[in-house]
């Protein structure tokens, strides 16, 4: 049986994991609550069964990434228009209107990129290891550190062009 209040207590602490795959792959404010959604209750539905093998915030990220992908397959399938809309960012007082400037640059070209390469730019911009990464993708570590590299070369390539 769910521990209802142990759910909420361990989504609350990571609700950060779920925002920025929403915000990584939606477009706007009405598919982002819907993925976040499907996200929470898949994660509700597989919360018995965490058996605590790794970090939580990896057993989330790899349920949340799962779950976005599938879904962006599924409408990707349907051939359903999404409308291009500004990047969300949380906005800090700390950051200056350059730094903004470039991490909107930064996210618009995220957007661009294919699922998988999204799933990997996020969490490695969340600072995770090559290790962790490829656990909660399911590649070796050799392929993440090839396809970070590739991304990489990818996005330096598209935003020198503006």
């Amino acid at each position: 049986m769910v521990d209802e209040e142990e759910f909420v207590r361990v989504i609350k602490q990571n609700e950060r994991v779920i925002f920025k795959i929403t915000t990584v792959y939606t477009r706007n404010e009405v598919d982002q609550q819907d993925l976040y959604q499907d996200i929470v209750y898949q994660l509700w539905k597989s919360f018995d069964t965490f058996r605590n093998e790794s970090k939580v915030s990896t057993w989330m990220y790899r349920i949340a990434l799962n779950t976005a992908l599938t879904r962006h397959k599924r409408h990707k399938k349907r051939g359903r228009p999404v409308p291009i809309e500004k990047v969300i960012l949380q906005q800090t007082e700390n950051y200056d209107s350059e730094f903004e400037e470039r991490l909107a640059l930064l996210y618009k070209q995220i957007h661009k990129l294919n699922s998988l390469e999204k799933g990997i730019m996020l969490l490695l911009l969340e600072g995770k290891k090559y290790e962790e990464i490829s656990e909660i993708i399911g590649l070796s570590s050799s392929n993440v550190g090839t396809r970070i590299s590739r991304i990489k070369k990818k996005l330096k390539q598209r935003i020198n062009k503006k």
